[in-house]
C-alpha cells in the first residue's frame, strides 16, 4: 500500500535497483528460456516467459486474494475484491466463447472445468483457512517468495508437503458424492453463460460496495502514488484494476499457448512427489501417480510440465521486479508462532488445493472464467474457510479481528 503522505513528495528520488539480484535473475531468465526452448520446445519457453510477466505484475500490484478478502472482512474495504471480479469477468468474456470453438487458431483448448462434489466443498474450505494462516494464496505465495520473503518460503515448503499428501488421498475423496463437471458454456450456450457469469461477478462486486458504504459512508478513493511515469513502472505500485486487466490478458495468452488456462498448484504436488521418490518414498505406486497423465509427469523432467515452468517464471519475474525496485531484501528471522502458522497454512493449502482441483488461480480465476460451476462452489467455500482463518490469525500473533 502507498503511504498516505507519499503524494506530497513530487520530487522523490529514484530508487536504485539491486544490481546483484537483478543480474542473477536476468541470467536465470535467459538461461531458463534457452534451456527450456532447447530441451522441450519454443512453446514451453514462451510459457516460462509468460510466467515471468505474471510474476512482475503480481509483485508490483501486490495482487493477491488473501489480503483482499481479509481487508473486506476486517476493514470493510472492497477495492481489491472488485478488481478480482473485474479480472475474472474480462477473462470470461474471452474464455467462454473460445472454449466452445474447441480448436481456435489451430490450437486445441480446454477449460478449467472440474467435478462439483464433496471434495471441492471440503478442499476449498481447507484452502481458505490455510491461506489466511499461511499469508498468501497460490499465486501470492509464489510472488512473495520471489520477492524475498523468508516466511513465505516456509509456506511454500509446507504447501508442497500438503500437495503431496493430497495426491495420496485424492482417489478416496473422488469416491464421495459428486456431480460430473458442469460447463455453463456447454449447458446454457455462450450468451446465457456469459450473462450468468457477469451477473454473478457483478453481484459480488455490488455486495462489496454495499458493505463498504455502510461501514464508511463512501468508497475508498485511490491514493496518490508515490511514483510516476517510468519510475512507477519499475518501482510500483501498479493500480489494482490495471494489474487485473494485465493478468486477464496473460491468462488468455496461457490458454492460447498452453491449450489450457493458468494454474499454479499442480506443480507443487509434482515437485514434492519427485523429491519424495528420490528420498525412497514409493509414490509411483500411489493410485494418483499411476493414472497415465500423472505417471507421465512423474517420470518426465519438470521442464516438460507447463505449470512448473510457469511457476518458476512467476518467482523469477517477481524477483526481477523486486530487484529493479530496489526492494529485494530477504529476511531470515521468522518468529516461532509465525513460522507455525505458515507451516500449518501451507499444508492446508496444498492439501485443499489438490482436493478441490486448484487454488485461487486454477479453481477460482480460471474455473469461473471457463464457465465451470465448480469455480463458484470453490469461491463460496474458500471464503467461508477464509473467515475462520481470519479469526484464528491472532492466535499466532498475526493481524486479524482484534480481541479484547
Amino acid at each position: 500500500m502507498t503511504d498516505a503522505t507519499a503524494g506530497l513528495a513530487p520530487h522523490r528520488p529514484l530508487i536504485h535497483p539491486d544490481r546483484g539480484p537483478v543480474t542473477v535473475v536476468l541470467l536465470a531468465l535467459l538461461a531458463g528460456t534457452i534451456a527450456i526452448g532447447t530441451l522441450v520446445d519454443i512453446r514451453q519457453a514462451a510459457l516460462f516467459l509468460i510466467g515471468s510477466l505474471l510474476g512482475i505484475t503480481l509483485y508490483h500490484a501486490s495482487f493477491g486474494f488473501t489480503g483482499g478478502w481479509r481487508r473486506l472482512v476486517v476493514e470493510r474495504r472492497g477495492s481489491a475484491m472488485r478488481a478480482q471480479m473485474l479480472m475474472i469477468g474480462v477473462t470470461a468474456l474471452a474464455f467462454i466463447p473460445l472454449l466452445t470453438l474447441g480448436n481456435p487458431f489451430g490450437q486445441a483448448v480446454v477449460g478449467a472445468v472440474a467435478p462439483v462434489g464433496v471434495s471441492v466443498l471440503v478442499g476449498a474450505a481447507i484452502f481458505g483457512l490455510g491461506m489466511q494462516l499461511g499469508g498468501g494464496c497460490g499465486s501470492g505465495t509464489l510472488f512473495t517468495v520471489g520477492g524475498g520473503s523468508s516466511r513465505m518460503l516456509v509456506t511454500l515448503v509446507f504447501f508442497i508437503v500438503g500437495a503431496v499428501l493430497g495426491t495420496a488421498h485424492l482417489p478416496w475423496w473422488l469416491q464421495q458424492p459428486s456431480l460430473p463437471p458442469i460447463s455453463l458454456g456447454a449447458s446454457l450456450g455462450v450468451p446465457l453463460a456469459l450473462l450468468v457469469t457477469i451477473v454473478g461477478l457483478g453481484a459480488v462486486a455490488l455486495i462489496t460496495v454495499v458493505v463498504e458504504k455502510r461501514a464508511h459512508g463512501s468508497l475508498e478513493g485511490a491514493k496518490a502514488p508515490a511514483t510516476r511515469g517510468v519510475q512507477r513502472l519499475f518501482q510500483g505500485p501498479w493500480p489494482l484494476v490495471g494489474a487485473g486487466l494485465g493478468l486477464a490478458l496473460l491468462n488468455l495468452a496461457t490458454l492460447l499457448v498452453a491449450g489450457h488456462p493458468w494454474s499454479v498448484t499442480y506443480g507443487f504436488g509434482l515437485w514434492g512427489a519427485k523429491i519424495a521418490q528420490a528420498a525412497g518414498v514409493p509414490v509411483a505406486g500411489w493410485e494418483f501417480w499411476i493414472w497415465p497423465a500423472q505417471a507421465k509427469a512423474l517420470n518426465a523432467s519438470v521442464l516438460k510440465d507447463v505449470t512448473s515452468v510457469m511457476d518458476f517464471g512467476i518467482m523469477l519475474g517477481a524477483a526481477l521486479a523486486a530487484g529493479l525496485a530496489g526492494k529485494f531484501a530477504p529476511k531470515a528471522a521468522v518468529p516461532f508462532l509465525s513460522f507455525l502458522a505458515a507451516a500449518i497454512g501451507g499444508v492446508l493449502m496444498g492439501y485443499g488445493a489438490r482436493l478441490s482441483f486448484g487454488c485461487n488461480i486454477g479453481a477460482l480465476f480460471s474455473g469461473i472464467a471457463s464457465g465451470s460451476l465448480h469455480g463458484w462452489l470453490w469461491f463460496a467455500c474458500a471464503f467461508i474457510g477464509s473467515l475462520a482463518g481470519i479469526y484464528l490469525r491472532p492466535v499466532f500473533g498475526l493481524d486479524g479481528f482484534k480481541t479484547k
